[in-house]
């Protein structure tokens, strides 16, 4: 898959680029409703003989607009998507730098210079997608100002269970810690990547030891205590997880940390990269007494995970 990185104004000459069918949108997550737009936009583009693509924005718009802090965490990271979306079989990447100007830009203005001026003939998006200058663009728009010129295919809202499928479902149910609900609506279990790195190694010290990881952007799940499954270089561990604050040691820790304990693992991996499946909650985080009403509490833990993958 080519990744191509847009600043606006952009240069690129439409003559100069092949037919393309375009899924739009921001797609945090991919989840289910957003591989059915991207699929659809693969297939179409193999039926006519053109070129599939992808075009989404960084950062998140509501960090740039104000509407969050700048903390924003992603359920897909920047090269978690990538990944993701060339195993799709997606060919080419827009990846959109989203600032104040671009912002701005009138609907009209977005039609011509990033769809017609893509040289994109047909663009895929969900029912919902919105774009421009205060998002005052729709689907509705979107057909009047092409001129003729593209056409379009929309995808309808895709419900489960009652629910409509979207990343804001999804960051619900990460906040809740309901880990174990989110495939269905995600089109997988939820994972992280993280990089292994040194903490306060008080958890070797009782028989516990753990990775520290540091996980870039991604959003992390309620705090609180839970099964996971680590991979390292291609090897799958079952493994306890804490996100939290550290409430026995600590008084101060100002935003919450993941450490894991790796089941029947016994290797100094600082520096490695590592990929976490969360499988089920097991526990709010709490302060402990001592030592040995921690200590007590892990080993009952380490019980319910194995209990929790039994079950599986």
């Amino acid at each position: 898959m080519e990744t191509i990185v847009i600043s606006h104004p952009h240069h690129f000459q439409q003559d100069n680029l092949p037919p393309t069918f375009l899924a739009l949108g921001y797609f945090d997550g991919i989840h289910a409703g957003h591989q059915r737009v991207i699929n659809t936009a693969v297939e179409l583009a193999k039926k006519n003989n053109a070129v599939s693509a992808v075009m989404s924005f960084h950062p998140h718009p509501s960090v740039v607009l104000g509407k969050s802090d700048q903390n924003w965490t992603y359920i897909t990271p920047l090269e978690e998507k990538k990944k993701i979306l060339e195993e799709m079989g997606v060919e080419r990447f827009y990846l959109v730098k989203f600032d104040h100007v671009f912002a701005n830009l009138d609907t009209q203005e977005f039609v011509d210079q990033y769809v017609i001026g893509l040289n994109v003939v047909h663009v895929v998006t969900g029912f919902d997608f919105s774009y421009g200058k205060y998002g005052k663009g729709n689907v509705e728009t979107l057909v009047k100002e092409s001129n003729g010129q593209f056409g379009q295919t929309v995808i309808e809202k895709i419900e489960k269970d009652g629910h409509k499928i979207s990343s804001t479902l999804i960051r619900n149910y990460l906040k809740e810690g309901l880990v174990d609900e989110i495939e269905p609506y995600l089109g997988r279990r939820y994972k992280l990547n993280g990089t292994v790195i040194h903490g306060d190694k008080r958890g070797r010290t009782i028989g516990f030891p753990t990775a520290n990881l540091d996980t870039d952007q991604y959003s992390l799940p309620k705090v609180g205590v839970y099964a996971v499954e680590v991979s390292i270089d291609e090897k799958s561990y079952l493994a306890m997880a804490n996100v939290g604050y550290k409430p026995t040691f600590k008084d101060n820790q100002k935003k919450p940390s993941l450490e894991v304990h790796i089941f029947d693992f016994n290797h100094e991996i600082y520096g490695e990269e590592v990929r976490i499946t969360w499988l089920k909650r097991i526990r709010d985080e709490k302060k402990f007494s001592g030592i040995d009403e921690l200590i007590a509490q892990l080993h009952a833990d380490k019980s319910k995970t194995y209990e929790i993958t039994q079950s599986l």
